[in-house]
């Protein structure tokens, strides 16, 4: 790989292999964790189940794969399963039950909060529609968005 006339190796191909091998999926929900963001990967699965519960993919009662059946799927050390259901559990989002697996259990909370986050993606996806016949680029208005998370008008006028 050349960028600006410097050349860098390319990834190891056992890199490669396990990044592509990470992309797994369980019977409802597609777990994709990168170990080279940065991020640990226990964090990394526990957003997903949280956003996999929050827009509605798993819902309650639903069941997660046991901690070593994930360990296997994802090539992943069983302990950073453990850790990611074991904060899940202590976060009240999922009920551990010894020699049946893992089990989402949604609180009032978590629904009135996938009911909220559901709205919001339907007007965001109106939103999208209208900037996209407005003549924006989708690029565009992913920085617009992208700008204003970070930057929000009201802050930088209050500045």
């Amino acid at each position: 790989m050349c960028i600006t006339g410097i050349f860098l190796p390319r990834a190891p191909a056992k890199l490669d292999r396990i990044i592509d091998m990470l992309y797994r999926y369980t019977d409802t929900v597609f777990f994709k964790l990168n170990p080279t963001t940065g991020q640990p990967l226990y964090l990394q699965l526990m957003q997903q189940i949280r956003h996999a519960t929050e827009s509605g993919a798993l819902q309650d009662g639903d069941q997660l794969p046991g901690i070593r059946t994930l360990a296997e799927e994802l090539i992943l050390s069983p302990h950073t399963v453990a850790k990611a259901y074991s904060e899940l559990q202590h976060d009240g989002l999922l009920e551990l039950r010894h020699g049946t697996g893992a089990f989402i259990t949604v609180k009032r909370r978590t629904r009135s909060l996938t009911n909220h986050v559901h709205l919001a993606r339907g007007r965001l996806r109106d939103l999208i529609e209208q900037l996209r016949d407005e003549g924006l680029l989708d690029e565009e208005i992913k920085r617009a968005f992208e700008a204003e998370l970070l930057y929000p008008t009201e802050m930088v006028k209050r500045r």
